[in-house]
Protein backbone atom coordinates (compact mmCIF):
# COMPACT_ATOMS: atom_id res chain seq x y z
CA UNK A 1 0.00 0.00 0.00
CA UNK A 2 1.31 3.63 -0.71
CA UNK A 3 2.16 5.61 2.31
CA UNK A 4 1.47 9.22 2.31
CA UNK A 5 3.56 11.71 2.61
CA UNK A 6 2.69 12.67 6.21
CA UNK A 7 2.96 8.75 6.88
CA UNK A 8 7.20 8.91 6.32
CA UNK A 9 7.59 12.84 7.67
CA UNK A 10 9.46 10.99 11.09
CA UNK A 11 11.41 9.12 8.66
CA UNK A 12 14.22 10.06 5.93
CA UNK A 13 12.39 9.55 2.66
CA UNK A 14 13.64 7.89 -0.18
CA UNK A 15 13.16 8.16 -4.18
CA UNK A 16 11.99 5.10 -4.72
CA UNK A 17 9.57 5.78 -1.84
CA UNK A 18 8.26 9.32 -3.29
CA UNK A 19 7.82 7.69 -6.58
CA UNK A 20 5.24 5.48 -5.61
CA UNK A 21 3.30 7.41 -3.81
CA UNK A 22 3.71 10.14 -6.68
CA UNK A 23 0.86 9.58 -9.07
CA UNK A 24 -1.39 9.81 -6.12
CA UNK A 25 0.00 12.89 -4.67
CA UNK A 26 -1.28 16.66 -5.61
CA UNK A 27 0.92 19.29 -6.38
CA UNK A 28 1.68 20.45 -2.66
CA UNK A 29 2.34 16.79 -1.08
CA UNK A 30 4.52 16.71 -4.36
CA UNK A 31 6.48 19.75 -3.33
CA UNK A 32 6.48 18.54 0.58
CA UNK A 33 7.87 14.80 -0.62
CA UNK A 34 10.76 16.75 -2.80
CA UNK A 35 11.92 18.54 0.00
CA UNK A 36 12.78 15.79 2.53
CA UNK A 37 14.59 14.17 -0.37
CA UNK A 38 18.42 14.83 0.16
CA UNK A 39 19.72 17.49 -2.18
CA UNK A 40 21.65 14.88 -4.47
CA UNK A 41 18.98 12.16 -4.49
CA UNK A 42 16.56 15.33 -5.15
CA UNK A 43 18.48 16.30 -8.05
CA UNK A 44 18.63 12.97 -9.76
CA UNK A 45 14.87 12.53 -8.95
CA UNK A 46 13.93 15.64 -10.60
CA UNK A 47 15.87 15.26 -13.90
CA UNK A 48 14.30 11.85 -13.82
CA UNK A 49 10.94 13.50 -13.96
CA UNK A 50 8.15 13.97 -16.89
CA UNK A 51 8.23 17.63 -18.34
CA UNK A 52 4.52 17.50 -16.65
CA UNK A 53 6.21 16.18 -13.13
CA UNK A 54 8.91 18.90 -12.88
CA UNK A 55 6.39 21.38 -13.90
CA UNK A 56 4.28 20.01 -10.80
CA UNK A 57 6.95 20.63 -8.01
CA UNK A 58 8.38 23.92 -9.94
CA UNK A 59 5.28 25.56 -9.74
CA UNK A 60 5.24 25.55 -6.06
CA UNK A 61 8.35 27.00 -5.45
CA UNK A 62 9.44 30.81 -4.80
CA UNK A 63 11.49 32.48 -7.88
CA UNK A 64 14.71 31.74 -6.50
CA UNK A 65 14.46 28.11 -5.47
CA UNK A 66 13.32 27.64 -8.88
CA UNK A 67 16.03 29.47 -10.72
CA UNK A 68 18.68 26.76 -9.09
CA UNK A 69 16.42 23.78 -10.19
CA UNK A 70 15.63 25.00 -13.85
CA UNK A 71 19.36 25.30 -14.43
CA UNK A 72 19.94 22.19 -13.38
CA UNK A 73 18.72 21.02 -16.48
CA UNK A 74 19.83 21.06 -20.09
CA UNK A 75 18.17 23.20 -22.59
CA UNK A 76 16.03 20.74 -24.44
CA UNK A 77 14.24 19.50 -21.25
CA UNK A 78 14.44 23.16 -20.35
CA UNK A 79 12.41 23.64 -23.71
CA UNK A 80 10.24 20.51 -22.93
CA UNK A 81 8.73 22.29 -19.60
CA UNK A 82 8.07 25.64 -20.95
CA UNK A 83 5.24 23.98 -22.80
CA UNK A 84 3.29 23.14 -19.54
CA UNK A 85 3.42 26.79 -18.31
CA UNK A 86 1.36 29.48 -19.79
CA UNK A 87 2.97 31.94 -21.59
CA UNK A 88 3.24 34.80 -18.65
CA UNK A 89 4.99 32.04 -16.68
CA UNK A 90 7.31 30.95 -19.52
CA UNK A 91 9.04 34.39 -19.57
CA UNK A 92 9.57 34.30 -15.82
CA UNK A 93 10.95 30.68 -16.33
CA UNK A 94 13.08 32.11 -18.95
CA UNK A 95 14.46 35.11 -17.23
CA UNK A 96 16.09 32.70 -14.35
CA UNK A 97 18.46 31.15 -17.14
CA UNK A 98 21.65 32.34 -17.80
CA UNK A 99 21.96 34.12 -21.25
CA UNK A 100 23.62 31.69 -23.64
CA UNK A 101 20.99 28.78 -22.23
CA UNK A 102 18.38 31.03 -22.75
CA UNK A 103 19.47 31.46 -26.21
CA UNK A 104 19.58 28.11 -26.51
CA UNK A 105 15.91 27.55 -25.79
CA UNK A 106 14.26 30.00 -27.60
CA UNK A 107 16.29 28.72 -31.20
CA UNK A 108 14.65 25.10 -30.03
CA UNK A 109 11.27 26.84 -29.11
CA UNK A 110 10.99 27.65 -32.57
CA UNK A 111 10.85 24.32 -34.18
CA UNK A 112 7.75 21.90 -33.61
CA UNK A 113 7.68 19.94 -30.63
CA UNK A 114 7.36 16.58 -32.48
CA UNK A 115 10.68 17.57 -35.17
CA UNK A 116 13.86 16.46 -35.20
CA UNK A 117 15.06 20.22 -33.74
CA UNK A 118 12.40 20.22 -31.27
CA UNK A 119 13.70 16.70 -29.75
CA UNK A 120 17.47 17.74 -30.22
CA UNK A 121 19.91 19.00 -27.56
CA UNK A 122 22.32 21.67 -28.82
CA UNK A 123 25.11 20.47 -26.43
CA UNK A 124 27.35 18.45 -27.85
CA UNK A 125 31.31 17.16 -27.91
CA UNK A 126 32.81 18.82 -31.01
CA UNK A 127 36.10 19.85 -32.40
CA UNK A 128 37.79 20.97 -35.24
CA UNK A 129 39.73 18.76 -37.82
CA UNK A 130 43.50 20.62 -37.88
CA UNK A 131 43.66 19.42 -33.83
CA UNK A 132 45.95 17.05 -33.25
CA UNK A 133 44.17 13.81 -30.68
CA UNK A 134 45.24 15.00 -27.55
CA UNK A 135 44.09 18.55 -27.89
CA UNK A 136 41.25 17.09 -28.60
CA UNK A 137 40.80 15.02 -25.70
CA UNK A 138 41.86 18.14 -23.30
CA UNK A 139 39.24 20.05 -25.09
CA UNK A 140 36.06 17.40 -25.33
CA UNK A 141 36.80 17.08 -21.28
CA UNK A 142 36.65 20.84 -20.60
CA UNK A 143 33.12 20.54 -22.16
CA UNK A 144 32.24 17.33 -20.79
CA UNK A 145 30.70 18.77 -17.27
CA UNK A 146 27.85 20.48 -20.05
CA UNK A 147 27.27 17.46 -22.50
CA UNK A 148 24.69 15.19 -22.70
CA UNK A 149 26.94 12.03 -23.75
CA UNK A 150 30.37 12.69 -25.00
CA UNK A 151 30.36 9.29 -26.67
CA UNK A 152 30.74 10.62 -30.42
CA UNK A 153 32.57 13.95 -30.85
CA UNK A 154 31.68 15.71 -33.94
CA UNK A 155 34.54 17.19 -36.24
CA UNK A 156 33.33 20.72 -37.58
CA UNK A 157 34.71 23.46 -39.66
CA UNK A 158 34.70 27.16 -38.87
CA UNK A 159 31.10 27.51 -40.33
CA UNK A 160 29.75 24.82 -37.97
CA UNK A 161 29.30 22.36 -41.39
CA UNK A 162 29.66 18.18 -40.20
CA UNK A 163 33.05 16.86 -41.60
CA UNK A 164 33.19 13.62 -39.61
CA UNK A 165 32.74 11.76 -36.52
CA UNK A 166 34.60 9.96 -33.97
CA UNK A 167 34.17 8.07 -31.15
CA UNK A 168 35.84 9.47 -27.66
CA UNK A 169 37.32 5.67 -27.55
CA UNK A 170 38.97 5.79 -31.02
CA UNK A 171 40.73 9.13 -29.73
CA UNK A 172 42.30 7.81 -26.61
CA UNK A 173 43.11 4.54 -28.87
CA UNK A 174 45.20 7.06 -31.41
CA UNK A 175 48.53 8.72 -31.51
CA UNK A 176 48.41 11.45 -29.54
CA UNK A 177 50.07 13.92 -32.12
CA UNK A 178 47.77 12.42 -35.03
CA UNK A 179 45.49 14.89 -36.80
CA UNK A 180 41.93 14.13 -35.90
CA UNK A 181 41.06 14.82 -39.70
CA UNK A 182 43.14 11.28 -40.23
CA UNK A 183 41.03 9.40 -37.70
CA UNK A 184 37.72 10.69 -38.06
CA UNK A 185 34.58 8.81 -40.35
CA UNK A 186 33.39 10.97 -43.04
CA UNK A 187 30.47 9.02 -43.73
CA UNK A 188 27.85 10.25 -40.98
CA UNK A 189 24.28 9.54 -40.43
CA UNK A 190 22.59 12.78 -39.78
CA UNK A 191 18.99 13.89 -39.75
CA UNK A 192 17.06 17.13 -41.37
CA UNK A 193 15.86 19.77 -38.61
CA UNK A 194 12.55 19.00 -39.62
CA UNK A 195 12.32 15.62 -39.87
CA UNK A 196 9.11 14.27 -37.69
CA UNK A 197 10.51 12.35 -34.47
CA UNK A 198 9.05 8.76 -35.26
CA UNK A 199 11.01 9.00 -38.61
CA UNK A 200 14.05 10.06 -36.31
CA UNK A 201 13.68 7.28 -33.92
CA UNK A 202 13.71 4.91 -37.11
CA UNK A 203 16.98 6.24 -37.82
CA UNK A 204 18.70 5.68 -34.14
CA UNK A 205 17.31 2.33 -34.41
CA UNK A 206 17.93 1.30 -37.77
CA UNK A 207 21.66 1.64 -37.60
CA UNK A 208 22.56 1.08 -33.64
CA UNK A 209 23.40 4.44 -32.78
CA UNK A 210 23.28 6.19 -29.43
CA UNK A 211 23.07 9.64 -31.26
CA UNK A 212 22.54 11.33 -34.43
CA UNK A 213 23.20 14.95 -35.54
CA UNK A 214 20.45 17.60 -36.94
CA UNK A 215 21.71 19.65 -39.22
CA UNK A 216 19.55 22.10 -41.18
CA UNK A 217 19.84 22.63 -45.38
CA UNK A 218 23.25 23.73 -45.66
CA UNK A 219 24.90 21.00 -43.31
CA UNK A 220 25.35 22.64 -40.27
CA UNK A 221 24.82 20.95 -37.04
CA UNK A 222 22.33 22.47 -34.85
CA UNK A 223 22.43 19.63 -32.20
CA UNK A 224 22.18 15.97 -31.62
CA UNK A 225 19.30 13.51 -30.88
CA UNK A 226 19.99 10.60 -28.27
CA UNK A 227 19.23 7.30 -27.78
CA UNK A 228 17.39 7.86 -24.66
CA UNK A 229 15.50 10.95 -26.20
CA UNK A 230 14.16 8.20 -28.44
CA UNK A 231 13.24 5.99 -25.87
CA UNK A 232 10.59 8.89 -24.48
CA UNK A 233 9.44 9.52 -28.08
CA UNK A 234 8.82 5.74 -28.95
CA UNK A 235 7.08 5.30 -26.08
CA UNK A 236 5.02 8.25 -26.07
CA UNK A 237 4.41 7.52 -29.92
CA UNK A 238 3.57 3.79 -28.89
CA UNK A 239 1.20 4.88 -26.30
CA UNK A 240 -0.90 7.13 -28.23
CA UNK A 241 -1.43 4.39 -31.37
CA UNK A 242 -2.98 1.88 -28.83
CA UNK A 243 -4.99 4.45 -26.94
CA UNK A 244 -6.71 4.85 -31.00
CA UNK A 245 -6.75 1.42 -31.96
CA UNK A 246 -8.44 0.86 -28.72
CA UNK A 247 -11.18 3.61 -29.86
CA UNK A 248 -10.33 6.77 -27.81
CA UNK A 249 -8.59 9.83 -28.36
CA UNK A 250 -4.68 10.40 -27.17
CA UNK A 251 -4.71 11.14 -23.47
CA UNK A 252 -3.10 14.62 -22.85
CA UNK A 253 -1.58 12.68 -19.66
CA UNK A 254 -0.66 10.21 -17.29
CA UNK A 255 -4.36 7.94 -16.99
CA UNK A 256 -4.59 8.91 -12.87
CA UNK A 257 -4.03 12.48 -13.64
CA UNK A 258 -6.48 12.82 -16.49
CA UNK A 259 -9.56 14.79 -15.06
CA UNK A 260 -12.95 12.69 -15.62
CA UNK A 261 -14.44 15.42 -17.89
CA UNK A 262 -11.49 14.94 -19.80
CA UNK A 263 -11.52 11.50 -20.07
CA UNK A 264 -15.48 11.91 -21.34
CA UNK A 265 -13.98 14.49 -23.76
CA UNK A 266 -11.84 11.62 -25.15
CA UNK A 267 -14.11 8.93 -25.47
CA UNK A 268 -17.35 10.07 -26.11
CA UNK A 269 -16.72 11.13 -29.87
CA UNK A 270 -15.40 7.93 -30.95
CA UNK A 271 -18.43 5.98 -28.75
CA UNK A 272 -21.03 8.03 -30.65
CA UNK A 273 -19.23 7.34 -33.89
CA UNK A 274 -19.06 3.74 -33.52
CA UNK A 275 -23.06 4.11 -31.91
CA UNK A 276 -24.12 5.21 -35.20
CA UNK A 277 -22.29 2.93 -37.32
CA UNK A 278 -24.37 0.43 -35.14
CA UNK A 279 -27.47 1.92 -35.77
CA UNK A 280 -26.53 0.75 -39.62
CA UNK A 281 -26.72 -2.76 -37.93
CA UNK A 282 -30.03 -2.32 -36.60
CA UNK A 283 -30.78 -1.11 -40.43
CA UNK A 284 -29.54 -4.44 -41.31
CA UNK A 285 -31.34 -6.47 -38.92
CA UNK A 286 -34.92 -4.81 -39.64
CA UNK A 287 -33.99 -5.37 -43.61
CA UNK A 288 -33.98 -9.05 -43.09
CA UNK A 289 -36.65 -9.18 -40.52
CA UNK A 290 -39.42 -11.73 -42.45
CA UNK A 291 -36.48 -13.74 -42.74
CA UNK A 292 -35.89 -13.64 -39.26
CA UNK A 293 -39.69 -14.40 -38.05
CA UNK A 294 -39.98 -17.25 -40.60
CA UNK A 295 -37.11 -18.97 -38.98
CA UNK A 296 -35.85 -17.50 -35.60
CA UNK A 297 -33.12 -20.29 -35.40
CA UNK A 298 -30.65 -17.82 -37.61
CA UNK A 299 -31.18 -14.93 -34.95
CA UNK A 300 -28.94 -17.63 -33.13
CA UNK A 301 -26.08 -17.16 -34.53
CA UNK A 302 -25.83 -13.60 -35.47
CA UNK A 303 -23.48 -12.97 -33.01
CA UNK A 304 -21.29 -15.88 -33.83
CA UNK A 305 -20.87 -14.34 -37.36
CA UNK A 306 -20.65 -10.78 -36.57
CA UNK A 307 -18.47 -11.22 -33.58
CA UNK A 308 -16.09 -13.42 -35.95
CA UNK A 309 -15.64 -10.79 -38.83
CA UNK A 310 -14.95 -7.70 -36.37
CA UNK A 311 -12.42 -10.18 -34.19
CA UNK A 312 -10.55 -10.98 -37.55
CA UNK A 313 -11.01 -7.40 -38.95
CA UNK A 314 -9.22 -6.20 -35.25
CA UNK A 315 -6.28 -8.85 -35.65
CA UNK A 316 -5.94 -7.62 -39.20
CA UNK A 317 -5.54 -3.75 -38.51
CA UNK A 318 -3.35 -4.22 -35.70
CA UNK A 319 -1.15 -5.83 -37.42
CA UNK A 320 -1.14 -3.94 -40.71
CA UNK A 321 -1.14 -0.12 -37.99
CA UNK A 322 2.05 -1.05 -36.04
CA UNK A 323 3.66 -2.70 -39.55
CA UNK A 324 3.15 0.22 -40.97
CA UNK A 325 4.52 2.24 -37.48
CA UNK A 326 7.42 0.51 -37.32
CA UNK A 327 8.00 1.42 -41.65
CA UNK A 328 7.54 -2.12 -42.73
CA UNK A 329 4.66 -1.72 -44.95
CA UNK A 330 3.71 1.23 -47.34
CA UNK A 331 1.29 2.44 -49.44
CA UNK A 332 3.01 1.21 -52.36
CA UNK A 333 2.62 -2.34 -50.61
CA UNK A 334 -0.81 -2.09 -50.95
CA UNK A 335 -1.23 -5.21 -53.29
CA UNK A 336 1.00 -7.85 -51.42
CA UNK A 337 -1.20 -6.56 -48.10
CA UNK A 338 -4.36 -7.29 -49.76
CA UNK A 339 -3.38 -10.66 -51.32
CA UNK A 340 -1.59 -11.49 -47.93
CA UNK A 341 -5.11 -11.20 -46.25
CA UNK A 342 -7.41 -12.36 -48.32
CA UNK A 343 -5.03 -16.04 -48.50
CA UNK A 344 -5.17 -15.15 -44.70
CA UNK A 345 -8.70 -14.63 -44.42
CA UNK A 346 -10.28 -17.53 -46.69
CA UNK A 347 -8.15 -19.87 -44.33
CA UNK A 348 -8.87 -18.40 -41.25
CA UNK A 349 -12.94 -18.22 -42.46
CA UNK A 350 -12.60 -22.21 -43.90
CA UNK A 351 -11.21 -23.19 -39.90
CA UNK A 352 -13.52 -21.34 -38.23
CA UNK A 353 -16.36 -22.64 -40.61
CA UNK A 354 -15.50 -25.93 -39.74
CA UNK A 355 -16.24 -25.32 -36.31
CA UNK A 356 -19.21 -23.19 -36.81
CA UNK A 357 -20.67 -26.47 -39.02
CA UNK A 358 -19.54 -28.98 -36.46
CA UNK A 359 -21.29 -26.75 -33.50
CA UNK A 360 -24.58 -27.08 -35.39
CA UNK A 361 -24.49 -30.73 -35.83
CA UNK A 362 -23.83 -31.11 -32.40
CA UNK A 363 -26.24 -28.76 -31.23
CA UNK A 364 -28.74 -30.32 -33.38
CA UNK A 365 -28.29 -33.88 -31.49
CA UNK A 366 -28.60 -32.71 -28.26
CA UNK A 367 -31.66 -30.91 -28.83
CA UNK A 368 -33.21 -31.07 -32.26
CA UNK A 369 -33.69 -27.28 -32.45
CA UNK A 370 -34.58 -27.27 -35.98
CA UNK A 371 -36.45 -29.93 -38.82
CA UNK A 372 -34.16 -32.60 -39.19
CA UNK A 373 -34.02 -32.16 -42.91
CA UNK A 374 -33.24 -28.52 -42.51
CA UNK A 375 -30.06 -28.45 -40.41
CA UNK A 376 -27.59 -29.77 -42.98
CA UNK A 377 -28.39 -26.32 -44.79
CA UNK A 378 -28.07 -24.64 -41.58
CA UNK A 379 -24.61 -25.40 -41.24
CA UNK A 380 -23.78 -25.03 -44.68
CA UNK A 381 -25.42 -21.54 -43.97
CA UNK A 382 -23.31 -20.62 -41.29
CA UNK A 383 -19.98 -22.28 -43.03
CA UNK A 384 -20.45 -20.01 -46.18
CA UNK A 385 -21.50 -16.77 -43.78
CA UNK A 386 -18.20 -17.24 -41.50
CA UNK A 387 -16.18 -17.62 -44.59
CA UNK A 388 -17.54 -14.76 -46.36
CA UNK A 389 -17.22 -12.49 -43.42
CA UNK A 390 -14.07 -13.37 -41.96
CA UNK A 391 -12.40 -13.35 -45.27
CA UNK A 392 -14.50 -9.57 -45.36
CA UNK A 393 -13.28 -8.64 -41.73
CA UNK A 394 -9.50 -9.44 -42.28
CA UNK A 395 -9.61 -7.17 -45.76
CA UNK A 396 -11.34 -4.44 -44.51
CA UNK A 397 -9.16 -4.62 -41.38
CA UNK A 398 -6.11 -4.44 -43.71
CA UNK A 399 -7.17 -2.06 -46.09
CA UNK A 400 -8.59 0.73 -43.70
CA UNK A 401 -5.14 1.91 -42.52
CA UNK A 402 -3.94 2.11 -45.52
CA UNK A 403 -6.98 4.49 -46.93
CA UNK A 404 -6.65 6.79 -43.97
CA UNK A 405 -2.57 6.80 -44.62
CA UNK A 406 -3.23 7.81 -48.55
CA UNK A 407 -5.74 10.25 -47.12
CA UNK A 408 -3.09 11.50 -44.84
CA UNK A 409 -4.86 10.50 -41.71
CA UNK A 410 -3.70 8.42 -38.70
CA UNK A 411 -3.71 4.99 -39.79
CA UNK A 412 -4.31 4.47 -35.80
CA UNK A 413 -7.90 6.11 -36.02
CA UNK A 414 -8.97 2.83 -38.14
CA UNK A 415 -9.46 1.64 -34.34
CA UNK A 416 -10.39 -2.07 -33.99
CA UNK A 417 -14.08 -1.38 -32.58
CA UNK A 418 -14.37 1.43 -35.97
CA UNK A 419 -13.32 -1.83 -38.10
CA UNK A 420 -15.91 -3.93 -36.17
CA UNK A 421 -18.74 -1.15 -36.29
CA UNK A 422 -18.20 -1.48 -40.33
CA UNK A 423 -17.75 -5.33 -40.53
CA UNK A 424 -20.96 -5.85 -38.34
CA UNK A 425 -23.36 -3.73 -41.03
CA UNK A 426 -21.52 -5.87 -43.74
CA UNK A 427 -21.47 -9.35 -42.03
CA UNK A 428 -25.36 -9.23 -41.38
CA UNK A 429 -25.62 -8.34 -45.10
CA UNK A 430 -23.78 -11.33 -45.86
CA UNK A 431 -24.93 -13.99 -43.56
CA UNK A 432 -28.70 -12.97 -44.69
CA UNK A 433 -28.13 -13.24 -48.07
CA UNK A 434 -26.88 -16.92 -47.72
CA UNK A 435 -29.35 -18.01 -45.78
CA UNK A 436 -31.73 -16.70 -48.52
CA UNK A 437 -29.71 -18.63 -51.06
CA UNK A 438 -29.38 -21.96 -48.97
CA UNK A 439 -32.66 -22.07 -47.20
CA UNK A 440 -35.27 -21.22 -49.87
CA UNK A 441 -37.83 -23.30 -49.91
CA UNK A 442 -36.81 -24.91 -46.93
CA UNK A 443 -37.69 -22.48 -43.59
CA UNK A 444 -37.73 -19.20 -45.85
Amino acid sequence: MVESVEDVQHEKLTPDELRDAWPVLDSEERLEGFHLLPREEAEDFFLELSSRGQASVLQGMPARERRAWVRLMPPDDVADLLGEFSAEERNELCCLLDDSTRREVNALLAYEEDEAGGLMNPRFARVRPEMTVEEAIRYVRRQAPHLETIYYVYVLDNEQRLLGVVSFRELLLAPGDKPVREVMHEDVITVPEELDQEAVARVIAQHDILAVPVVDAEKRVKGIVTVDDVVDVVETEATEDIQKIGGTAALDAPYLQTSIVQMVKKRAGWLAVLFVGELFTASAMSRYQGELQKALVLSLFIPLIISSGGNSGSQASTLVIRAMALDQVRLRDWWRVVRRELSSGLVLGLILAAIGALRVVVWQALFHSVPHDAYPLIALTVAFSLIGVVTWGTLTGAVLPLVLRALRFDPASASAPFVATLVDVFGLVIYFNVAQLMLAGKLL
